[in-house]
């Protein structure tokens, strides 16, 4: 059966990634298994070239073809931000919970209501193949809105401010299961889904 090496060591993120691969005929395992392997420096200008550079290093430094991916959330009010910083917005070593208190901080700041307070969540998935050097990509997208404070013990990240207003909850109170249909997340996997089951029955 092939490995494939989910690029992260956020426990969240590799349980997410694995319910959505479900069915797929092969094993998966993250970079928890590879404790002296060196974590990637995410430079890049976009989620795409952040994603595609963490897919061929971690496949390079593994020996297994790796799935990673970069997420952003793009505040309407902050023109874009955190978008690339997402996972850094408070700065080096971080928590979820800095992250969150920073951003209704700079939303405080500007006076955003309603519509200023509109955002969205992007993720690009990235495939590389270290035998062949091939990266492929998919992309998936959720628009919603920031509260104004938390709601939700799901989830991670910014989830407990991520209001979908067709679903009246955060992400952080929809259950992993009905996150899975509708994340932005899910919709980048689940495209790679089909490519990685097409690999498996080809190899």
């Amino acid at each position: 059966m092939k490995t494939f090496v989910i690029a992260t060591h956020n426990r969240h993120k590799t349980r997410e990634i694995a319910k959505l691969l479900r069915g797929v005929p092969a094993a998966f395992t993250d970079l928890t298994r590879f404790p002296k392997v060196a974590s990637v420096c995410e430079d890049g200008r976009t989620l795409l070239e952040n994603a595609v550079k963490k897919a061929r290093a971690y496949s390079r430094r593994t020996g297994l073809p790796a799935l990673a991916d970069d997420t952003g959330l793009e505040v309407d009010a902050l023109s874009g931000a955190p978008g690339l910083r997402s996972a850094r917005y408070a700065g080096p070593g971080c928590a979820y919970s800095d992250n969150n208190r920073k951003l209704l901080r700079e939303l405080g700041r500007r006076g955003a209501a309603g519509a200023a307070r509109g955002a969205t969540f992007r993720c690009v998935v990235a495939l590389a193949d270290p035998a062949t050097g091939r990266v492929e990509t998919c992309e998936g997208a959720l628009r919603g809105k920031i509260l104004e404070s938390s709601r939700g013990r799901n989830g991670f990240g910014y989830d407990p401010l991520f209001y979908i207003p067709r679903l009246k909850k955060t992400l952080a109170e929809l259950s992993l299961k009905e996150k899975n249909r509708v994340s932005h997340r899910a919709k980048a996997v689940l495209k790679i889904k089909k490519l990685l089951e097409a690999r498996c029955a080809g190899s």
